[in-house]
């Protein structure tokens, strides 16, 4: 049945009669298509993300901005109310020279859809001179500017028509740090009916309870009927980059509003930036589309009647009929919506279903022909890494140009163990400093797992095979960046994660040497506050913890002492274990890494432990900071090692490093509680300890282990 050309009839009845037909928009990056978004200035596409700046190397001062393509409405005729809306969205702010810093990015609502503002401190909101008015804005500002009277570099404040803000919070007061390059995920709610505006910031995907700005404000004193929504960002003589990795858009009208309009959920982990059936984009699907308890509306436009709030109503027979009239029309206007509505609704259910089928694909199953095509046939001039469980390519995808890393684990039964754990655990986490799942193929006898592809290769490489020295303010980042990823496996996953196989060459560096945290074979998933359970004690000499490799029993304490290796490699530039030469040249005893530098604190001289080839171009508190971060995650006692948390604290000054006594602690155990631990392990394990050699294939010796008994 044709309906719509009598329900533009009745609509325009209805409209001439009073009754205002209600907008809504809502829309997020699952669903939206390319052709959605208006990109401005320096704004650009890149890695999935919306890219607010350039990435330059060298300072400059430019300006971006990104626009939902579409108007929305905010005023409606007849309404005293302006619309309610609600949005989040994930952005980080990195930085390619941590020491240049400045600019920041904001949420805006404004009527301008062809121009970009000033740089610097105007981020691309309004200009200097001051005609681009109109504009409301969320700001979230990395530099402090005495013009605009800042209150620090990292605040966030609301701008209406003006860079000087009425309302400014600050970010250090709920430890968030702009710059950090972190993953910051924010909520902002507006009520239309209570003309309230809440904002809220964390790095957790979970809405805080209490908002970190609330502000009463009329937003219809400040919006046109339609206005565009989106993103503003700026450099101020700086190298800043501003991501938005996600965003989701609601509003509406409601007659009798009390609340905002509903939050769109977190993004679902590994999103991808567009809906790739939507329109011709290069980028790789979602491995899953967000969790909504309403439901996407995918329609961007919806309508729906109101009331007759008119006093002619009272005002005579006339009016009576005329109401009656109207009020028969509305019936068959809501009678002909209705079933308009029940005809989408199968439509809609398709399409879920279809969604469905992509979900349980996420992350995406890759035909066997289409991988060994990437990889040449898997050539051995493809080759750029070998794993305990295999051997990893690289590969560039035919459909779509992208260039990934791809793994073809080994036949043997713990290689398809490792990809059945990779797969399962890896494929629902989504962090910054985690390396991405792509996707997946098991076919001809074959397991291949398919990654983003790190165009620095491993912190491994970089330290000890690059003929350039790796600086001292990307090992410090890279060391951050790792610390992050743990806190986020141990703390803040629904089931904790313990990986179980910490070291240098499992992290992998960005084109920005960010960190991200790779192989997740050894991987466990438990349980929060639950014990883990003993199995066979694997990984890598030198990175293992004590207990450990007496229990076989994995925690987060396993992994922070796994950590401590790192750090400790990464600061002094030796490996966990090395063999020592004489003065001609003779293999002499294993070298242990943790003994060594914990010896130099004994001496008093921790800062002899620094890597030499730095040549001291490095902060000396800075690195004494991190050597003791690292001789404190090293603790023989599990009990006395932080948690990753609190290690990103110390590593941003914002914790103090616990003491870390001059002489190396004895672990010991009381007879019966060695006794209960071990009969337990052995009964779970029947005895059997293996352990891979490192990946420098230094022999083990017993010694190495760092580990007393009593």
């Amino acid at each position: 049945m044709e309906i719509y050309p009598l329900l533009i009839v009745l609509f325009c009845f209805l409209a001439s009669n009073g009754f205002s037909v209600l907008s809504a928009t809502e829309f997020d990056f699952g669903t939206l298509a390319l052709s959605s978004l208006k990109l401005l200035g320096d704004a650009h596409m890149g890695s999935n993300k919306i890219k607010l700046t350039r990435e330059l190397a060298v300072p400059n001062s430019g300006a971006g901005k990104v626009l939902y393509s579409k108007p929305v409405r905010f005023r409606q005729p007849g309404l005293d109310f302006p619309a309610s809306f609600s949005t989040f969205f994930s952005f980080s702010v990195t930085n390619l020279n941590p020491s240049s810093i400045g600019g920041g990015l904001a949420f805006v609502i404004t009527p301008d859809d062809e121009s970009v503002g000033d740089a610097g401190g105007y981020l691309g909101i309004m200009d200097a001179k001051g005609t681009q008015n109109g504009n409301f804005a969320i700001e979230f500002d990395t530099l402090m500017d005495v013009e605009f009277k800042d209150i620090n570099g990292n605040h966030v404040g609301l701008d209406l028509n003006s860079m000087v803000s009425t309302q400014v919070g600050d970010l250090d007061s709920v430890d968030v740090d702009l710059k950090s390059g972190d993953l910051v995920n924010s909520w902002i709610e507006y009520s239309g009916s209570t003309k309230k505006l809440n904002i809220f910031v964390s790095y957790s995907n979970l809405k805080p309870k209490e908002p970190f700005l609330s502000v009463t404000i009329d937003l219809s004193e400040y919006v046109n009927d339609f206005m565009f929504v989106g993103f503003c960002g700026s450099t101020q003589g700086s190298t800043e980059i501003h991501s938005i990795e996600w965003w989701s858009f609601s509003s509406s009208f409601d007659v009798n509003p009390k609340s905002p309009a509903a939050a769109l959920p977190p993004p679902p982990p590994t999103a991808s930036l567009m809906n790739p059936t939507a329109d011709s984009v290069t980028s790789p699907p979602p491995s899953m589309a967000p969790l909504q308890s309403n439901g996407t509306v995918n329609s961007e436009q919806k309508s729906s009647s109101s009331k007759c709030h008119n006093s002619f109503c009272k005002q005579g027979a006339g009016a009576v009929v005329g109401v009656v009239t109207a009020g028969a029309f509305f019936l068959a206007f809501a009678t002909l919506v209705l079933v308009w509505l029940y005809s989408k609704k199968f439509k809609n259910v398709k399409n879920s279903e279809n969604l469905g089928s992509e979900i349980i694909k996420m992350p995406k199953e890759f035909s066997y022909k289409e991988l060994k095509i990437a990889t040449k046939g898997f050539d051995s001039t493809r080759i750029i890494g070998h794993g305990a469980f295999g051997t990893v390519y690289k590969g560039i995808l035919s459909e779509t140009g992208d260039i990934v890393a791809v793994k073809r684990c080994s036949h043997n039964g713990q290689g398809k163990a490792e990809f059945l754990s990779e797969l399962s655990i890896i494929g629902t986490l989504r962090h910054r400093n985690l390396i991405r799942l792509q996707g997946w193929c098991h076919e001809k006898g074959e397991i291949l797992l398919v990654y983003d592809l790190m165009p620095n290769g491993s912190l491994d490489k970089a330290l000890f095979e690059s003929r350039i020295v790796l600086p001292w303010l990307h090992r410090r980042k890279i060391l951050l960046g790792v610390a992050s990823a743990l806190a986020y496996l141990h703390q803040e996953c629904e089931n904790q994660v313990i990986h179980r196989d910490i070291k240098t060459s499992n992290i992998m560096l960005d084109e920005g040497f960010n960190a991200r945290l790779g192989d997740f074979g050894l991987a466990k998933q438990i349980e929060h506050d639950k014990s883990p359970d003993a199995t066979v004690a694997a990984g890598t000499m030198g990175y293992l913890a004590p207990e450990y490799l007496l229990t076989g029993r994995a925690s987060e304490k396993t992994d922070v002492f796994s950590y401590g290796a790192v750090v400790l490699e990464v600061a002094s530039g030796r490996r966990p274990i090395e063999k020592e030469t004489n003065g001609v040249g003779k293999v002499g005893l294993n070298s242990n890494l943790v003994e060594w530098v914990w010896g130099l604190h004994k001496e008093g001289r921790l800062l002899a432990a620094a890597d030499s080839r730095l040549n001291g171009e490095f902060e000396e508190q800075e690195m004494r900071r991190v050597l003791l971060v690292g001789l404190a995650c090293s603790h023989p006692d599990p009990m006395a090692r932080p948690t990753m948390r609190g290690v990103v604290q110390m590593l941003v000054g914002e914790a103090e490093v616990p003491i870390v006594p001059r002489a190396k602690p004895t672990m010991s155990f009381s007879t019966s509680h060695l006794l209960m631990t071990l009969q337990d392990s052995v009964s779970d394990l029947n005895g059997m300890i293996t352990l891979s050699t490192s990946s420098s294939e230094n022999s083990f010796n017993g010694g190495g282990v760092g580990m007393d008994l009593v």
